[in-house]
Order: structure tokens, then sequence, then C-alpha cells
């Protein structure tokens, strides 16, 4: 068998399966976006595709009305809605420690659950330039 004849049917294979399995993703992330809209009720704590936040006070077939503050509801299209919000009830309990009021500046975003950066700080310019 020659090899420039299997070139074609190889190619079709390597282009066909990526499209094959991309649009099995595509329709799972679809069934599952379609599941969590069908599924909001009263009560539920959302959040829309523009980052708002809000407690759904009433449903209808293709729309919800969110509470966003204490008496100020507005009406959303049911394809807004990006995820449900869970709240954890039970927050960490954190030591109170004596030593806390000793901790420096550098010290503190690391503690309050904000991830300590990674990066390095260049030097000013007219440190690098060397004439």
């Amino acid at each position: 068998m020659d090899l420039q004849s299997l070139i074609l049917p190889l190619l079709i294979v390597l282009l066909a399966v990526p499209l094959f399995l991309q649009a099995r993703k595509q329709k799972r992330a679809v069934a599952e976006q379609q599941k969590l809209q069908n599924s909001i009720e009263p009560g539920d704590k959302v959040m829309t595709t523009s980052g708002v936040f809000g407690k759904v006070v009433a449903t209808s077939d293709d729309t919800i009305d969110l509470e966003l503050a204490p008496g100020m509801t507005t009406t959303w299209v049911r394809a807004a809605v990006r995820e449900k919000v869970t709240t954890d009830s039970a927050p960490a309990a954190e030591p109170a420690e004596s030593t806390e009021s000793a901790k420096t500046e550098e010290e503190a975003p690391a503690e309050a659950g904000v991830p300590e950066s990674k990066a390095e700080i260049a030097e000013p310019i007219e440190k690098q330039k060397t004439n």
C-alpha cells in the first residue's frame, strides 16, 4: 500500500476526532446550563452573567424576578443566570493570638485568605542603566 493513499484518510480522521469531541463537550455544557435554568425556584440565590447577585423572588416560563437589595426587585431573562450561589453557613474559626499585633504588613494579606504573590519587582530603570 502506498503512503500517499493513506495521507488523506489519516488527515480526515485527525480533523474529525477533535471536532467530534468538542461538539460533545459543548452539548454537555448546554445541557447543564438548561438543567440549571429549569431548577431555579423562588428563594434561590443566583449570579447573573453580568455578575449581579440576587435572590429569586418569582419565576415564570422565561423570566425571573431577582431581589438585589431589600425592596429592590428587577426582572431578568432566565438565560442570564450563570450559576446558583451557595453560602457556607459555618465560617472558618481563626484562633485569636496575642502576637497578631506584632505581624508585619507583608504577612497580613496571606493571613486574610489572599494568596501571596510570587511576582518579582524589577529594579528601577535608573539602576539598570550602566554607562
